[in-house]
C-alpha cells in the first residue's frame, strides 16, 4: 500500500476574483487486481496493454480506482503533484517480490495482454484464492507466472548436453569402480 499526501493549495478564482484555499488530503492507494477490474469495467480496455497509451483522465481515474481511503473529493485528484505522480508510478512498477525468472530457450511471449478476467481465470486454474485480488498486482502476476512455470514440462536436453552428461557419468563410474571402462 502506498500513502501519499496531496498538499492544499491557494488558487485564484477569476469568476469571484478571490483566492480559494483547497483542502489537502492523504490518499492510501493499492495497485491491485480489484483496482484493475474497476478501471477496466469503466473504460472497456486493457490497462496492461502498452500499445494503448492512457490519457490524463484515464490515469487519474485509475488512481481513483486504486484509492482505499473513503470519502475523497473528486477534485483532490486534479491537485496531484509531479512528485505524487512519480511516487505512484514507482509504486506501480515495483515487483513486490524477490522472485525472478530466467527466459526459456525458444520461449513464446504472450501475444495478447491480460485483462482482469484473464487474471481471475488464471487464479481459478491454479487455485489461488480470490482474497489475493487485493495484493499488489505485480506480486499476483508473479505468483500466477510461478504457478505456470512449476506446471511446465522439464526442458529436454540437447544432443550435446546428453553426450556430455553421459561422459560425466561414465567417468564417475570408472573412478568409483577403479576400472578403465
Amino acid at each position: 500500500m502506498l500513502e501519499i499526501m496531496i498538499p492544499g493549495e491557494e488558487i485564484w478564482d477569476e469568476r469571484t476574483e478571490e483566492f480559494i484555499r483547497t483542502k489537502g488530503a492523504v490518499l492510501r492507494l493499492e495497485h491491485s487486481l480489484l483496482s484493475l477490474s474497476k478501471w477496466e469495467s469503466k473504460w472497456h480496455k486493457a490497462w496492461l496493454d502498452p500499445a494503448k497509451p492512457k490519457t490524463r483522465d484515464e490515469m487519474l481515474d485509475y488512481i481513483r480506482c486504486m484509492t482505499v481511503t473513503q470519502g475523497v473529493e473528486p477534485e483532490v485528484y486534479r491537485h496531484l503533484t509531479r512528485e505524487n505522480l512519480a511516487a505512484i508510478q514507482t509504486y506501480m512498477n515495483d515487483p513486490m517480490t524477490a522472485t525472478t525468472f530466467r527466459e526459456r530457450k525458444g520461449g513464446k511471449r504472450r501475444a495478447r495482454y491480460q485483462t482482469a478476467e484473464t487474471i481471475y481465470a488464471a487464479m481459478c486454474e491454479y487455485g489461488i484464492p480470490f482474497s489475493c485480488e487485493k495484493w499488489h498486482l505485480n506480486r499476483l502476476l508473479t505468483l500466477i507466472r510461478t504457478c505456470g512455470e512449476e506446471n511446465m514440462p522439464q526442458e529436454k536436453m540437447g544432443r550435446q548436453e546428453q553426450m556430455a552428461r553421459q561422459r560425466e557419468l561414465n567417468a564417475m563410474r570408472k573412478a568409483r569402480l577403479h576400472t578403465k571402462g
